[in-house]
């Protein structure tokens, strides 16, 4: 993991310093509210449907057992005893008071933590692959990549103020787990045939009102560029960014409506910086920098390669199996694995922990796994340094814990925003949608014979829950002051299951909140009944097309009785 050094530590503690005068002159009326909501914002502090929200940064993912700890006494100590990881790999909290944001920002700071342009028209919080530095699959390490993008974008005086907010993800694995086509700039780490490293550069992915994924600009950057190129993007949506729209402000909508026009711009752009690169405009990532970095990103001295040894003695529960085929996966180290502690159970909304399941995490990430966890885009724990020898004892403290739901990957294993019972923005709840269906869900034989399906929930347009990109997506939407939900079907991330990037498509009219678990239902016993042997949920979506899922979903809306929607909808 990075470590601060101490010009980081003094730049983060007086931030925090100068958001406690900022407060106190706010409450003693000398800062009014209009004044001191960009300088809140700018530090992660909203103001959501019921009290202050806070969105503390956890860049690419990474945590250390230390600072979770304190993330746990936070939410203990000025919350509800609770906080919420999101996709983008941040944590919520919900409650705080705004006379105690001081506090905790102090609290943050002395973990070296915080929530910098956490919030705002920014360049937002860099997310990246939860396994990165451990996959099996991967290429290059992108953690390296990911902090000095951190430290560069950080109170970068040039993109304060963007037209809107600005985000960017990273991978460096065969596997796209960081979902990079759907981000303003996605980047992906890859070698060329001399074998030197350089980056993918995708522009203008995102989600909101108008899902668009992003497009090639560069198929391969050298990598000390990548500073330089994405200054010149930034710059050129700085530029012509439109800011008399919000809804039109993402630069999406910019390389949507100029096309080539942009990239061409981009590129004239990058050529002038590094022309100008004797004054010392261009800003090349030396060696001597990526060294520095990456010399934090380094296997820990503990983890040394072992023999492998089989997973699953005969005698194996099936608990365990299931807990092994789902939960562990592969490692680049031998006789090592990355654990996925799921933070999806019945009664608690997906992505929340307690504070005491924080501290129970942090144990075992002490206990197990050098002290370090990672935070998922799928709104999981990850513990990413565990010995094949130690999984057994895993499994039984991380079931003690409640985290050793078998289901990674399954329909329960649902992604969702916090939404109406939070969000000021939101046009309905997304977390008693989440309940029902994993209470409807259960039974893991017949989760386990559906199969693999992303299952997203957003509240609202502005797709926190990243519902285009599910193979079943719901949306939240307002009808005459009501909550009603569309199911779109078909989405995809750009992982190796779901394929290339693309948004699902709506099924049909929006559903009433009690209709939508039997409408999910009707989709998945629709698509029992006409799938190939082995195939998956999204390989049939494909495969059939849309047509098959209309009508049985739409009978949910006209038939009468909970008892006979399904029934009647497959026989339809």
């Amino acid at each position: 993991m990075y470590h601060y050094n101490d010009f980081d530590r003094q730049f983060v503690h007086a931030r925090a310093a100068q958001f406690r005068d900022q407060l106190e002159r706010n409450l003693a009326g000398s800062l009014s509210d209009d004044e001191f909501r960009p300088l809140r914002l700018q530090n992660g502090w909203y103001v959501q449907r019921h009290a202050p929200m806070l969105r503390v940064a956890v860049p690419y993912g990474a945590l250390s057992s230390k600072q979770l700890r304190t993330l746990a006494a936070i939410a203990r100590e000025y919350d509800r005893g609770y906080g919420h990881f999101t996709t983008r790999q941040n944590l919520q909290y919900n409650w705080i008071p705004l006379v105690k944001s001081a506090d905790v920002m102090d609290a943050l700071a002395a973990v070296d933590m915080h929530g910098i342009q956490t919030s705002g028209n920014c360049i937002r919080n860099i997310t990246s692959d939860a396994l990165a530095g451990v996959a099996a699959d991967e290429i290059i390490d992108p953690r390296p990549y990911c902090e000095i993008l951190r430290q560069w974008s950080t109170l970068h005086p040039e993109f304060a103020f963007l037209p809107r907010k600005f985000k960017i993800a990273v991978s460096g694995a065969v596997e796209d787990r960081a979902a990079i086509a759907w981000h303003d700039i996605g980047l992906q780490l890859l070698k060329n045939e001399a074998g030197e490293v350089g980056f993918k550069v995708l522009v203008g992915g995102g989600m909101g009102r108008t899902p668009i994924i992003g497009t090639v600009v560069k198929d391969f950057l050298p990598w000390n560029q990548i500073l330089v190129f994405i200054e010149a993007i930034v710059r050129v949506y700085n530029r012509y960014g439109r800011r008399d729209n919000a809804y039109k402000a993402r630069i999406k909508i910019l390389v949507k409506a100029e096309g080539q026009k942009f990239i061409d711009a981009v590129h004239l752009e990058f050529k002038n910086i590094l022309e100008r690169d004797e004054q010392g405009a261009a800003h090349i990532v030396p060696q001597a920098e990526l060294d520095r970095v990456a010399a934090h990103f380094v296997t820990p001295a503990a983890v040394q390669p072992l023999d492998r040894i089989e997973l699953l003695s005969a005698d194996a529960s099936q608990a365990y199996r299931r807990w092994i085929a789902r939960n562990v996966h592969a490692h680049r180290v031998s006789g090592y694995r990355s654990v996925t502690l799921s933070l999806k159970r019945t009664g608690q909304a997906p992505g929340d922990a307690t504070d005491a399941q924080m501290e129970l995490a942090a144990d075992l990430a002490d206990r197990f796994s050098q002290g370090e966890l990672r935070v998922s885009h799928d709104q999981n724990l990850v513990l990413p340094w565990v010995r094949e020898r130690d999984l057994a004892e895993l499994f039984q403290a991380a079931k003690a814990a409640s985290f050793a739901t078998p289901n990674i990957g399954l329909l329960t294993d649902m992604i969702a925003c916090p939404g109406g019972d939070f969000c000021a923005l939101a046009n309905a709840r997304s977390i008693p949608i989440a309940e029902t269906l994993t209470e409807r869900y259960e039974d893991l034989d017949e989760l386990y014979d559906i199969g693999d399906i992303d299952l997203h929930i957003s509240g609202c347009i502005n797709s926190c829950g990243h519902h285009h990109s599910g193979h079943i997506g719901i949306l939240g939407v307002d009808k005459d002051g009501k909550e009603w939900y569309q199911v779109s079907l078909g989405g995809s991330d750009g992982s190796t299951l779901s394929g290339a990037s693309v948004p699902g498509k709506v099924i049909g009219p929006s559903f009433a909140a009690d209709e939508v678990a039997d409408v999910i239902e009707t989709v998945v016993q629709t698509y029992r009944a006409q799938r190939n042997a082995g195939e998956r949920f999204i390989d049939t979506v494909r495969r059939i097309g849309l047509e098959p899922f209309k009508a049985p979903a739409n009978a949910v809306r006209t038939s009468t009785g909970a008892a006979s929607h399904v029934a009647a909808a497959v026989t339809a």
